[in-house]
């Protein structure tokens, strides 16, 4: 038994250590792409081999990429803060379909620039857990939902209590995930479609924000989707009373 579970042990660290040593290659190569952009077009303007039109869309190009830069820096910090169980103010109970409405009406305008309707329908239900964890779980699914849509189509998001759960559901009718990916979407920097992730702004953590927050608030996800129809994501929190 002693043997077994230093066995274990040393799988676990050499684990750890591999995915620590993934994920600071991949953020090196994140951030390495917008800065690349960044100091180019800057180079080019600096000496003077930028004609007029040229400033105007060179210009356009270090604004979306230092965007790009410091929503990608945030992710980081907050996936740092997360790890090491920093997740921010004492849990407390929370009307989860408030919280889903204020998301939906502050990410309308977003829809609406990419041509998606977004709804909200539900009642008011309690979780427990802490007030930036949901936004920032909210605001992560329904953003994706939306950003990986196409024009003319749709996101509703739905609460209520089934049983002793309630039940928070995100469901859209975008491009879908193939199969073999389901499983892996969770994972930082992993994407589906890489060129239209970068094209859109998203950074690649957004759902292993949402998939850490789930594990530290006792909420289960779960996801159901079909590539060309859409996507449904689930997540489960354990009921409480008002």
């Amino acid at each position: 038994p002693i043997a077994e579970t230093i066995r274990r042990q040393h799988e676990d660290i050499v684990k750890s250590a591999r995915m620590r040593q993934d994920f600071t290659a991949n953020v090196s190569h994140e951030l390495k792409t917008p800065l690349t952009v960044i100091s180019g077009y800057s180079e080019l303007m600096e000496n003077g081999m930028a004609t007029p039109e040229d400033v105007t869309r060179f210009s356009h190009e270090i604004h979306k990429n230092a965007t790009r830069l410091l929503t990608l820096i945030n992710d980081i910090l907050r996936l740092s803060e997360l790890d090491t169980g920093n997740s921010g103010p004492d849990f407390e109970k929370i009307n989860l379909y408030e919280s889903a409405r204020v998301c939906v009406s502050m990410l309308s305008l977003n829809a609406e620039k990419h041509d998606v309707s977004l709804s909200i329908e539900g009642n008011p239900c309690y979780v427990y857990a802490g007030k930036q964890m949901i936004e920032e779980l909210l605001y992560n699914l329904t953003d994706n939902a939306i950003r990986y849509n196409e024009p003319g189509g749709t996101v509703a998001v739905e609460v209520k209590e089934e049983g002793d759960k309630v039940v928070l559901t995100v469901k859209d009718t975008g491009i879908g995930i193939p199969k073999e990916h389901c499983n892996r979407i969770f994972e930082r920097f992993y994407r589906v479609d890489k060129s239209r992730s970068k094209q859109t702004g998203g950074t690649g953590l957004g759902l292993a924000i949402v998939k850490h927050v789930v594990e530290q608030i006792g909420a289960t996800i779960s996801l159901q989707s079909e590539v060309g129809q859409g996507t449904e994501i689930q997540v489960e929190f354990p009921l409480i009373s008002e």
